[in-house]
C-alpha cells in the first residue's frame, strides 16, 4: 500500500513514467486505486497528509515497496531513459540481490529487486 495525496495523479505517474497499467480507480475523485506491471501490483490510497513526519522517508531511507523483477538491469535502463527519479542506482547488494530505487511524486521510495 502506497499513501498518496492524489490517487489519480499517482496512477498516471506510475503508468506514464514507470510503465504500469492502471487496474482501477475507485471514487470521484479517486481515493483508492491499483496499478500493476509484470505481475507486481501496487495499491494507492489517498491520505490528507503525509504518513511520516516531513523528510523522514528521505532521511531514514524508508522503502515503501519492494518489486521483484527478473530483468532488473533492463528495467533500470528503461527508467533511466524515462527520466524517473532514481535515488539509488543499480547496486549489487551484499545479500546477493541487485536493486535500484526510484521515488514517486509523493516521496515513496520503490525498490526494484532482481
Amino acid at each position: 500500500m502506497l499513501y498518496v495525496v492524489d490517487v489519480d495523479a499517482a496512477a498516471t505517474f506510475y503508468r506514464d513514467q514507470l510503465g504500469f497499467r492502471i487496474d482501477f480507480l475507485h471514487g470521484n475523485p479517486p481515493f483508492y486505486g491499483s496499478v500493476s506491471r509484470d505481475g507486481a501490483t501496487l495499491h494507492l490510497k489517498f491520505v490528507h497528509e503525509p504518513v511520516f513526519a516531513a523528510g523522514a522517508a528521505e532521511r531514514e531511507g524508508l522503502i515503501m515497496a519492494f518489486v521483484d523483477t527478473p530483468n532488473v538491469r533492463e528495467l533500470f535502463t528503461e527508467y533511466l531513459a524515462a527520466d524517473a527519479e532514481i535515488v539509488q542506482k543499480l547496486t549489487k547488494q551484499a545479500w546477493g540481490g541487485t536493486d535500484f530505487i526510484v521515488r514517486d511524486p509523493d516521496g515513496n521510495a520503490i525498490a526494484f529487486v532482481g
